[in-house]
């Protein structure tokens, strides 16, 4: 399969999504380097915990302006979607502005059975984009999140938390997912093998 740099930016734990990739066969490393992250076919950008932090890590880094520029297969993944967005609400942070959407807080309703954070298996539903060939609405995905991305034209799953969210976005070449493939079992391993496979 085609080399895939995940991208390393001080922000959250890298094994799973390691693992994950290597139980496709797919051939990947680590970086922080433009250089490399530009020369990729493939690019991941993971991320866990606080959006304002990772972005300020990822600046530090010079590779706002990278990810920006890329024309290859990118896909964000939880606070690494995040940052694709217009901003967010962790932080009152502005972030690329790939995905014209603000994140923002999920708020908890102990009447309708609401938690937040939001931590478990859900469904996906209103499935619309090649990452998820081969995959039925209602499939469902492993989250921990407590803040996420509004709908929007870009939207390509929702899940539901107390309100209806992005669950998934695409614009161009750009992917993100709110959610963990690689701990979402075979469907997070199918939307990773459709990841690698999309042109």
């Amino acid at each position: 399969m085609e080399d895939v740099v995940i991208i390393d930016y001080a922000t959250g734990n890298l094994r799973s999504v390691c693992n994950a990739l290597d139980r496709l066969g797919a051939r990947w490393r680590l970086s922080s380097d433009a250089g490399e992250i530009l020369a990729a076919e493939r690019v991941l950008l993971p991320g866990v915990g606080d959006a304002s932090c990772a972005m300020n890590e990822l600046k530090a880094r010079g590779l706002d302006d990278v990810v920006r520029g890329l024309t290859v297969p990118v896909l964000g993944i939880c606070v690494g979607m995040q940052l694709l967005c217009r901003s967010s609400e962790e932080g009152n942070v502005n972030c690329l502005g790939i995905f014209n959407t603000p994140v923002c807080r999920l708020h908890p309703d102990a009447a309708a059975g609401v938690k937040v954070p939001h931590m478990g298996w859900n469904t996906l539903t209103d499935l619309t984009s090649p990452l998820f060939d081969g995959l039925e609405d209602g499939c469902f995905a492993y989250f921990v999140h407590s803040y996420a991305a509004s709908l929007c034209p870009e939207t390509i799953a929702v899940a539901q938390n107390g309100i209806s969210f992005s669950a998934a976005l695409s614009r161009e070449n750009f992917y993100g997912v709110q959610f963990h493939p690689e701990k979402s079992g075979e469907v997070g391993s199918r939307i990773l093998y459709n990841f690698l496979n999309i042109k």
